[in-house]
């Protein structure tokens, strides 16, 4: 994976983001997703669990952005919707090396929020994500 195109933005005197960035900025062609959730490409659940739907999340978020000609390290902000804060904090060791196998070691502005409910009632995490792609120089 090359290097981030983007400008991490991290106030002077303030402690480092941990897994996340604080804020972006980045020029280029804007590329974003709806809410992918952690169904396949038939839109048949295959997982039921917190890591599982996550990682079938993020392999739907690169394939999106891959018909953009987007990569991960282009993202520049991410937003989930979880179910279950338990689940999600029980699970982040989980979680955090199945992000790092499909995103890599790009960590971009991110918001994590629990919802009471998702629109497909088997999802547990819903995420949003925003890559910019940089202009060609």
């Amino acid at each position: 994976m090359t290097a981030s195109p983007h400008h991490f933005l991290q106030p002077e005197g303030w402690a480092p983001a941990k897994g996340y960035a604080n804020g972006m900025a980045a020029e280029g062609r804007i590329v974003v997703t709806g809410g992918l959730v952690g169904w396949n490409a038939r839109q048949e659940w295959e997982h039921f669990d917190m890591p599982g739907q996550f990682r079938q999340t993020l392999h739907n978020i690169v394939a999106v952005l891959d018909c953009a000609g987007a990569r991960p390290e282009h993202i520049v902000r991410l937003t989930w919707y979880i179910t279950d804060k338990a689940a999600y904090t029980d699970n982040l060791r989980e979680l955090g090396g199945i992000y790092r196998d499909i995103i890599g070691r790009h960590f971009p502005a991110m918001a994590v929020v629990q919802v009471a409910g998702l629109m497909e009632d088997a999802a547990l995490v819903e995420i949003e994500a925003t890559a910019i792609i940089p202009t060609e120089t």
